[in-house]
């Protein structure tokens, strides 16, 4: 299976062996070359979508969501939107310059408007969810072109909640 990360074109295709109950990373390529990569394993745990990650001999936690072929992943403060390929694909369905939510939460905070020209990395909205607050923040500079969600609403996994236009 090939898999993207966001809106990136680049394909990555990871394989696993298993080795005392986890899953051992066992070669990466990213668009057909093989790369390095740190000792990296993956395990259950207790928490339901929640699981183990080991980098270099450190343990931490991640919170993963599937919704249709894509995957949510909450890790160390981020969150990662991988998107599952059939081998061969050409393109991802995303929209370019729509932002949608990582996960179920509330809006805290709404910080542009429609019409408002904003800068790559700038923070859109502030939300919550899983007890945590996430920044929204815009992949590319532009001119935000709808905000979908006021303070106070709820918003379900995968709602667009901000577009930017050129």
């Amino acid at each position: 299976m090939e898999w993207s990360i966001g809106n990136s074109s680049s394909r990555y295709v990871a394989s696993f062996s298993e080795k005392d109950g986890k899953l051992q990373l066992s070669k990466l390529a990213i668009d057909g070359e093989d790369k390095s990569f740190l000792d990296i394993s993956v395990s259950r745990d207790e928490q339901p979508g929640r699981v183990l990650i080991e980098l270099d001999g450190v343990t931490s936690f991640a919170h993963i969501i599937r919704s249709g072929d894509q995957w949510w992943i909450h890790f160390q403060g981020r969150i990662y939107v991988t998107n599952m390929h059939e081998p061969g694909s050409k393109d991802t369905s995303l929209s370019e310059g729509s932002l949608s939510a990582p996960m179920p939460g509330t809006i805290l905070d709404v910080l542009v408007k429609p019409g408002q020209r904003v800068r790559q990395g700038q923070t859109l909205l502030v939300m919550e969810a899983m007890k945590m607050e996430h920044r929204i923040q815009a992949p590319k500079a532009g001119e935000v072109t709808a905000v979908h969600f006021q303070i106070g609403e709820r918003v379900d996994m995968g709602q667009n909640l901000v577009e930017i236009g050129e």
